[in-house]
């Protein structure tokens, strides 16, 4: 790999240096032949916009170096197209992004059944319940779920897949340190614990417009097909969708009303004989089962209440760290009724609840409010995973925090 600083230098040329950098980097060879080349040489390259070409001109590493002590300093990884971790997906693509910032851990994509799942911000109550559902669906069912982290469908989807106890990747249109939006904080915390926020923008880059549409390549690339859940014949979704058609990949479409604005966009797909229509995630991974038998598997479908539950949206839960607890007793709790709270029966469904999960609530029976120092001492699960499941546990609004950083269980649970 060449001097990091100059791939940095490559794909910070311009307002959109990703869609011309691996041009760039086909032409020269390596981002250091890139860098000292002159100025006559950069004038033969036609394909470059005149202000991309001014701005190779410009030879300082100051922005590098600032690049680089933000992501030492934000826990940012970087990847270049010629690291072998790079995707090798992303890297058949001609306008492939030289340089991706990550935050988390990104997975195998290469090896992963990768499934986008995109829509409008200001989707329908009907967009919101399809993404979260198809995802849930497709991250019980082995598949992996790619989106962005807009408002609407993008999120529905992230928190469906985060339910289901799947990976996930999101792709931003700004730094992977800077939230967007705002009211997405703690799903971008869970993102990055359950699998990564990637971006081809350095660290504090804001959301800007014309980022969306470029980023878009990325998300398609990433992935063995698109679904588009919901949108206008306007939207950014179908932006994506063109994407994935230009990149060989599947695209697939959720049906809606025909007089509903928001379905114009996938109802034109599946008209136009562009996408495959699409009621549930089978009808998505059916297509990839024979390529990846080991991960895709039909699973029987959630009990209607434990699905519910699984969609319903957050409700401002308090993020928690771990800190050093007092030692302390076991309080009990004020719960309501065993009548009135959800029943969780895992006889007759072993894959509602991951095995942590599954041995915390079970902890939390009896009306038992405990630290996570009550709950790593009582399951024997080391905290860093006690931490990670009682995340998700709030998530599906199965458990609650009271005072104390003390937590108890809204369900009953049945094995």
């Amino acid at each position: 790999m060449g001097n990091i600083r100059h791939w940095l230098w490559l794909t910070t040329r311009g307002k959109s240096p990703g869609m011309y950098a691996a041009r760039i980097l086909e032409h020269f060879g390596s981002p250091e032949a890139a860098y000292f080349a002159g100025d006559q040489e950069y004038d033969q390259l036609p394909f470059l916009p005149q202000e991309v070409r001014e701005a190779l001109k410009h030879k300082s590493l100051s922005e590098a170096e600032r690049i680089l002590e933000a992501c030492e300093s934000g826990n940012v990884q970087l990847l270049t197209i010629q690291d072998a971790a790079y995707p090798e997906r992303l890297r058949q693509l001609n306008t492939a992004p030289c340089v991706l910032y990550i935050r988390g851990r990104l997975p195998r994509m290469d090896e992963e059944a990768a499934v986008a799942i995109v829509g409008a911000r200001n989707a329908s109550p009907y967009g919101v319940m399809a993404a979260g559902k198809l995802a849930l669906e497709l991250s019980r069912q082995g598949a992996l779920v790619v989106s962005g982290s807009a408002r609407g469908v993008d999120s529905a989807a992230l928190r469906g897949a985060l339910r289901g106890g799947g990976q996930v990747v999101s792709v931003l249109g700004n730094g992977v340190d800077v939230t967007y939006p705002a009211e997405n904080r703690a799903l971008y915390e869970d993102i990055a614990a359950a699998g990564a926020l990637v971006s081809e923008y350095p660290p504090k880059t804001p959301p800007l417009g014309p980022h969306f549409p470029v980023r878009n390549r990325i998300i398609a690339g990433l992935c063995l097909g698109v679904i588009v859940a919901e949108g206008t014949q306007r939207s950014g979704s179908l932006i994506t969708a063109r994407w994935a058609l230009e990149q060989n990949r599947d695209v697939f479409a959720v049906p809606g009303n025909i007089d509903s604005a928001m379905s114009q966009g996938p109802n034109r797909l599946i008209r136009q004989g562009e996408a495959k229509l699409v009621q549930d995630a089978w009808d998505v991974l059916e297509e990839y089962e024979a390529l990846y038998p080991a991960k895709i598997h039909p699973r029987v479908s959630l009990p209607p209440q434990v699905e519910r539950e699984r969609l319903r949206p957050p409700k401002g839960q308090r993020r928690h760290t771990a800190e050093p607890q007092a030692a302390s007793q076991p309080e009990v709790s004020q719960q309501a009724p065993e009548e009135e709270r959800l029943v969780i029966d895992l006889g007759q469904d072993k894959e509602a609840l991951t095995d942590d999960e599954a041995a915390l609530l079970r902890a939390l029976q009896g009306d038992l409010s405990l630290t996570v120092d009550d709950l790593t001492e009582k399951t024997a699960i080391p905290a860093r995973r006690v931490l990670s499941a009682l995340t998700m546990l709030q998530v599906r609004a199965l458990i609650q925090e009271g005072t104390g950083k003390r937590f108890s269980t809204k369900v009953l649970l049945k094995d």
